[in-house]
């Protein structure tokens, strides 16, 4: 059985027992989340929301909260000396691992 839920302007397929990384939720560790906003549930039969599946959610539990690589970006103009920028960037995630999907 899997849903695909929607969460942080993304959607994401997920199924029991699996660790899943979604951007930053404003939640402690040890607390559990619940998604009502799920878009897709199939098990014997497959439910397609329009845009959401009724009475279905998913029950996640927070594991940590954390920050990814850094990755570096570098701007610059050809041709002129003084218009080069180095600049460095870590997105915020928040790992989750699924318990429960109801539908």
């Amino acid at each position: 059985m899997y849903a695909v839920i929607e969460t942080g302007g993304k959607q994401v397929k997920v199924e029991n027992n699996q660790a899943i990384y979604v951007e930053k939720l404003d939640v402690e560790p040890g607390e559990t989340v619940v998604f009502d906003k799920v878009v897709l549930v199939s098990d014997a039969a497959t439910k397609i929301g329009t845009p959401y599946v009724e009475g279905a959610k998913v029950t996640c539990k927070v594991e940590k909260q954390g920050k990814e690589k850094k990755i570096h970006i570098f701007k610059y103009k050809p041709k002129k000396g003084s218009t080069r920028r180095r600049q460095g960037h870590r997105q915020p995630y928040t790992k989750l691992i699924v318990e429960s999907i109801e539908a």
